[in-house]
This record gives C-alpha cells, structure tokens and sequence, in this order.
C-alpha cells in the first residue's frame, strides 16, 4: 500500500467547482462574498494596510502568509464573512474547505482608553472610515500593542482541511483577504473588533 497524490487541478477548475459546492455550503439565505484582489497587492488603503502589516508582525505564522496571498490573489477565497469576534471563509484548493478564525474581545478598559484619547480629534465618522485623519490619531487607533488590531495571543484558527499546521495556507488566505475587504469597506474593523465608531466622537 503506498500513498498516492491527488490528481493535480487547475486553480481556474478548482474556483468552478468551488462555485458548484458552495451554495450548499452557505446557510439559508446567505450570498456569496468573493473576495477581489487588484494586481500584487493584497490592500491599498490605510486600513486594509495596517491590517496586512498586523498579520505580517505575527512571526510565527511568516512563511505561511506569502502562500496565503497567492490564494487571494488567484481568487481562490470564494467567500469571506465578518461579524463581531469572528471571520469565517471558504476557500477552494483540491476540494473547498471552510476556515473559521475567531477573535477574543477588545478588553473594554482597552476601547474606553482609546475611544478617550480620540475623542475631540474625530469630527466625523467618514473621514475616520476613509483614514483622513491626522496621522497621530490612525496612529493610536491601530497601534500594536494598544489598537484595534488583533495580536497572535488572540488570535484562534481552524481549518477543514487536513494540514496539521495551526496557520495553514488556507487560514492565511483568509486573514490577508480581510485586509483587502478593509479597503471596500473599512467599517468591518470595527464590527470584528466589536466596538462602536461613534465612541471614538461622542460626548
């Protein structure tokens, strides 16, 4: 008995039979959310870069990032959803997997310290969400240690695939791809992370 390699499949025949299943896969209701990448990069506005230079400072998970925007950028992330603490995928390779990553919740005394220091330098939610603001401020909103941006300890990962790596390519994938929904629709940060715009302005 000896193993034996699956057949190889083309990544254009992979996101048709990708599009076949994942109806099916979705809940009742639910629309494909493909996931677009324009050219080499994964993200091109302030917030879809900041995610992506969030992701880049996990040293862990580095030599398998690269590998998780070349899915992007093939199209083969199918689909993307972003709620409140959680992202979930659906990724095409020899069959469609679904990835599932969650995010522990913003510490509150963390939001309320940041929300504080913001507030009476953010006039208007638009200007926030399309990063015209001044530099410190964005600065302070995705800083490291102190931001909205998720660190590696609280990141959590799961994959239906087989690979016995805690990142796997797949994961990868569909971490770069929220950076490049971020350019589209900066506001989904903010539903991940679980918190209000209108904190960071009020009172």
């Amino acid at each position: 008995m000896y193993f034996q390699w699956r057949p190889y499949v083309p990544v254009a025949q992979r996101r048709v039979n990708a599009q076949q299943q994942l109806p099916k896969r979705l809940k009742k209701g639910q629309k494909p959310e493909p996931v677009v990448s324009a050219g080499r990069t994964i993200a091109t506005s302030f917030w879809g870069k900041r995610w992506c230079e969030a992701l880049d400072a996990m040293h862990d998970y580095a030599n398998r990032l690269p590998r998780g925007r070349t899915y992007v950028r093939n199209g083969s992330v199918v689909h993307l959803a972003i709620e409140p603490g959680k992202v979930t995928a659906f990724v095409s390779g020899s069959e469609l997997y679904e990835v599932s990553v969650t995010f522990d919740r913003l510490p509150s005394s963390r939001w309320k310290a940041l929300a504080e220091g913001c507030r009476g330098r953010v006039r208007s939610a638009v200007d926030l969400l399309l990063g015209k603001l001044s530099r410190d401020v964005l600065d302070q909103i995705t800083d490291a240690k102190l931001g909205l941006l998720p660190r590696q300890g609280e990141v959590k990962m799961r994959c239906s695939c087989p690979d016995y790596a805690t990142m796997c390519k797949r994961v990868a994938a569909a971490l770069c791809s929220v950076g490049a929904r971020l350019d589209s629709k900066p506001e989904l940060l903010f539903v991940l992370r679980d918190v209000a715009v209108d904190d960071l302005f009020a009172g």
